[in-house]
């Protein structure tokens, strides 16, 4: 053993790695809490956008991805944080927000580098977001816009024979074969609705045909 040996200044090293680790618990705490933001501001988004307040759901949306841009450019050195799960949650929520208000408001999709988002969020709010269109398309319904619903069931046959096509496992994708799944279910429930609305439809049309080709007369006494 060498008695001349350098000290191995302890103290020194561990007073840095304290350092970094509050400034990673700091931002851990803010990822955390505008997380959460972005999420109830991308939820209220999807509710104006229901409600087809568009001017609202683009003020809600603004919001969100101010938080969400400056909350990404934060963590550019803190990746174990950056790909957290309540960081890709946020992502995912606002970009399933800006992708149903494109869609209701006849706009070209967002695509993830727009939105400051990864792969495997935007895949997985592309799908939340086809299911959100099922709301719309029977609202549609209800209101007897039968073209418009029917557009939108096109969107999310559209989406959902896309999302099949990506065959990667659940870890490279966040778990999208399951939203998938989900997704397939309300698609089948959709278009039985506008299969039955539609056949209704066309009844009600060649009854009213009929009764204008054949008028009701009078019986004579």
């Amino acid at each position: 053993m060498c008695a001349h040996s350098e000290p191995l200044q302890i103290a020194m090293l561990g007073q840095d790695i304290l350092q970094r680790l509050e400034l990673a618990n700091l931002a851990r705490d803010r990822a955390l809490n505008e997380g959460r933001q972005i999420v109830r501001l991308s939820a209220n988004t999807i509710r104006a956008v229901h409600r087809r307040d568009i001017a609202a759901a683009e003020k809600l949306l603004e919001e969100a991805r101010r938080l969400l841009e400056g909350l990404i450019g934060s963590l550019t050195r803190l990746p174990a944080i950056r790909w957290a799960g309540y960081v890709q949650d946020a992502m995912k929520e606002f970009a399933e927000a800006s992708i149903t208000l494109a869609i209701v408001a006849a706009n070209p999709l967002p695509k993830p580098a727009d939105l400051s988002v990864d792969d495997a969020p935007y895949l997985n709010a592309l799908a939340e977001s086809a299911s959100e269109l099922r709301r719309s398309t029977l609202d549609m319904l209800r209101s007897g816009n039968f073209e418009e619903a029917e557009r939108y069931l096109e969107i999310l046959d559209e989406v959902y024979s896309f999302l099949v096509t990506v065959d990667f496992p659940d870890g490279i994708t966040g778990g999208l074969r399951r939203t998938t799944d989900a997704l397939r279910a309300v698609l089948e429930r959709t278009r039985g609705d506008l299969t039955i609305t539609g056949a209704q439809n066309r009844l009600h049309s060649a009854l009213e045909q009929a009764i204008a080709l054949h008028p009701h007369e009078p019986e004579e006494n």
